[in-house]
C-alpha cells in the first residue's frame, strides 16, 4: 500500500520509515555514531545489504567493516574491484588476461594472472585503475537469474570453474553482481557501491600478487606479513589438486557424479600415507630428536597424525609415545576465563604447565609415570593407570595447540625438539574468484566432532568460535613460521562427508537465535557439495576423528 509507514527499532528506540526506504539511507543517519563503515545491517536477525529496503516492521543494527560479516562483504567487494580492473587493463591492451583468486595469505588474497607473472609497473596501472572505479561509485548491481542461465552465461564468459559449480545446483535461482557490464557470481554479500572501497593495497609476490585488506585498522590496508612456509605448503596441495584435477567444488562433484570419488579417496590417502611415512624416516635419521612437538589451530587433525606418525616411527626401529596436551587441562572450574566471563580453552594458561613440564622431564631421565586423562564430559582430570618410561629408542610424540611455544617446554632442551605445524589448509576453492576459508573446513570439523564427542551443539561451537579464532591468532599462528615441518591435514573430498553430518547439526539451530545467521551461510556453503558416503574412508584416516569409527583412540 502506498504511503505506509513501517516501525524500526534501532538501538532500543523505535522510528518510523516509509515503505521502500533504503537501508543505505538509514545507515547514513547513524554513519556518525560509527568509527566504522557501515557495510551491511542486520534486520530481524537476517544479514541485508544496503541497497534492500524497508518492506515491514523489525529491529535493525548496523554492520561495520569491524565485524566479521561487514570485513567479510568488504574482502569480497575488493576482490571483484580488482576483477574489473584487470578486466579493464586487458582491454586498454589488447590481450586476453584473466585472474584467479587463489589462496588467502597475510590479510589478502593471492592471485595469479593466467599466464603471465604481473609487473611491478603493471600492479601499480592495476592500482591506480582500482583507485579510479572506487572514486566512480559505480553500483555494484545485484540480479537473480536462473540456475540454466547461470550456466550458459558463465560458459559464454569463459567462466568454466562457475559453469560447472552451477550445473550442480539445487537453488532454481543464482545472484549475479555487476560493476557496469562485468559480471561475476560472488558467494557472500556485497557492498552498494565501488566509493566504499577506498583502502586495499597490492603486493607483488612469488608469481602472482596479494590484493592487501585492512585488518583491525579498517581504514588503511595491512601491512605484507607473507608465511612463506606456508604458501609453499598451500601451493604444493593446490598442485597435486590440479593433476588430480580436482581443484574446484565442481570439478570434485564431477568425481562424484561420474563414479570417481573411491579412487579420488584412495589416492588422497595415500598420499598423506607417503608424507607421514617420509617425515618419520627424517626423524628417524636424527636420533637426538626425543621430543616430536606438533602444533596446529582447532580441528587440524593433530590427535590422528600423532597416531599415524607413531606407526611410521615404529616401521623406522623406534618406539613413539603419543601424548596429547589437552590431557594436561586444568580441572574445568580452575580454567582462566576471558574478557567476557567465559572459559578460555586456548590460552597456555588453561594448560598445567608445571606438571607437564614434571612429567617429561622424569620421562627424559628414564623414570616411570602415571600419565593423566583429560574427561571432557565432566571437565576434569583423571588417572586412569596409564604408566609411562622411555627407554633407548623411544621418543615422545606431543601434540596440542601450543606445541611449538617454548614456554610450554620451558624444562626441555632444545635441541631434543622437532617441531611440526598442522593444519587443515584445503586445496579446493569454490571456483576461480571465490576460495574457500580454511577457517570454514576447520570449524564444520569442529562442529561434527563436539556434537559426537563432547556433547556441544552446533550453535555452541559457532558461539564459541571467535573465540577459538583470537586464541589462534594468539598463540598459535604467530609461531608457525619456526616449524622445522609444516603438514597439510586437508583431504580434498572432505567436505563432501562432513556435509551429511554439519547438515542436520545446522538446521536445529533456531532462527531466532544469533547464531542463525553463521549457521544459514555454512548451510549455503555445503549445499554446494554433492554427498559422499563415509564407508569408503579408512579407520586410520585423519577425517575419522571427526566423524567417528576411527582405529585411534580419538
Amino acid at each position: 500500500m502506498e504511503g505506509t509507514i513501517y516501525c524500526i527499532k534501532i538501538n532500543g528506540e523505535e522510528k518510523k520509515y516509509p515503505k521502500g526506504t533504503p537501508f543505505r539511507e538509514i545507515a547514513e543517519e547513524y554513519q556518525n555514531q560509527f568509527e566504522d563503515d557501515i557495510v551491511l545491517v542486520l534486520f530481524n536477525n537476517r544479514l541485508r545489504e544496503l541497497r534492500r529496503r524497508v518492506k515491514e516492521d523489525g529491529e535493525l543494527s548496523f554492520v561495520t567493516t569491524k565485524d566479521k560479516a561487514g570485513r567479510k562483504a568488504y574482502r569480497r567487494s575488493v576482490t571483484f574491484l580488482m576483477q574489473r580492473a584487470v578486466y579493464n587493463l586487458a582491454k586498454e591492451d589488447g590481450k586476453q588476461v584473466t585472474v584467479k583468486v587463489l589462496h588467502s595469505i597475510s590479510q589478502g588474497h593471492y592471485c595469479e594472472l593466467e599466464g603471465e607473472a604481473p609487473s611491478q609497473e603493471y600492479l601499480a596501472r592495476l592500482k591506480e585503475e582500482m583507485g579510479r572505479l572506487a572514486e566512480e561509485k559505480i553500483p555494484l548491481q545485484k540480479r537473480s537469474i536462473s540456475t540454466d542461465e547461470a550456466v550458459a552465461l558463465f560458459r559464454e564468459l569463459g567462466m568454466h570453474d562457475k559453469e560447472r559449480l552451477f550445473s550442480y545446483r539445487r537453488s532454481s535461482k543464482v545472484n549475479i553482481y555487476s560493476i557496469g557490464h562485468y559480471m561475476d557470481y560472488f558467494y557472500g554479500y556485497m557492498v552498494p557501491d565501488t566509493g566504499y572501497l577506498k583502502y586495499f593495497g597490492l603486493e607483488q609476490y612469488e608469481g602472482g600478487f596479494v590484493v592487501l585488506f585492512p585488518d583491525k585498522n579498517t581504514k588503511a590496508p595491512a601491512k605484507f606479513a607473507p608465511s612463506h612456509k606456508l604458501f609453499h605448503v598451500l601451493r604444493e596441495s593446490a598442485d597435486w589438486g590440479q593433476k588430480m584435477e580436482i581443484g574446484t567444488i565442481g570439478a570434485l562433484n564431477d568425481a562424484v557424479a561420474q563414479g570417481r570419488i573411491r579412487d579420488v579417496i584412495l589416492v588422497a590417502e595415500a598420499l598423506m600415507e607417503r608424507k607421514i611415512g617420509s617425515l618419520a624416516e627424517q626423524i628417524a635419521s636424527q636420533p637426538d630428536k626425543k621430543f616430536i612437538m606438533i602444533a596446529g589451530p582447532s580441528s587440524s587433525g593433530k590427535t590422528t597424525f600423532s597416531h599415524r606418525l607413531s606407526i611410521q616411527l615404529m616401521a623406522q626401529g623406534l618406539k613413539p609415545h603419543p601424548i596429547a596436551l589437552d590431557d594436561y587441562y586444568v580441572n574445568r572450574v580452575d580454567t582462566p576465563k576471558d574478557e567476557h566471563g567465559n572459559y578460555n580453552f586456548e590460552c597456555l594458561e588453561a594448560l598445567d604447565l608445571e606438571l607437564f613440564n614434571h612429567d617429561m622431564s622424569a620421562l627424559l631421565k628414564g623414570e616411570r609415570i602415571s600419565l593423566p586423562t583429560y574427561n571432557f564430559r565432566t571437565g576434569k582430570r583423571e588417572y586412569k593407570g596409564i604408566y609411562k618410561k622411555l627407554g633407548k629408542n623411544d621418543i615422545l610424540v606431543l601434540e596440542g595447540i601450543h606445541g611449538l611455544n617454548g614456554k610450554l617446554s620451558y624444562s626441555l632442551p632444545e635441541s631434543s625438539k622437532l617441531k611440526i605445524y598442522i593444519s587443515a589448509l584445503t586445496q579446493l576453492n569454490i571456483d576461480e574468484h571465490n576460495n574457500l576459508p580454511t577457517t570454514d573446513g576447520r570449524m564444520v570439523r569442529r562442529m561434527v566432532r563436539d556434537a559426537r564427542t563432547r556433547n556441544i551443539s552446533a550453535k555452541e561451537t559457532i558461539a564459541m568460535w571467535d573465540s577459538v579464532r583470537r586464541g589462534e591468532e594468539q598463540y598459535i599462528f604467530p609461531f608457525q613460521e619456526e616449524a622445522d615441518i609444516m603438514f597439510n591435514s586437508a583431504l580434498i573430498y572432505e567436505l563432501a562427508v562432513l556435509k551429511q553430518y554439519a547438515e542436520p547439526l545446522l538446521f536445529e539451530i533456531d532462527k531466532e537465535c544469533k547464531e542463525y545467521t553463521e549457521a544459514k551461510r555454512l548451510l549455503k556453503f555445503l549445499d554446494y557439495f554433492l554427498p559422499v558416503p563415509s564407508e569408503d574412508i579408512g579407520k586410520n584416516s585423519i577425517l575419522r576423528e571427526f566423524i567417528g569409527g576411527s582405529c585411534f583412540n580419538v
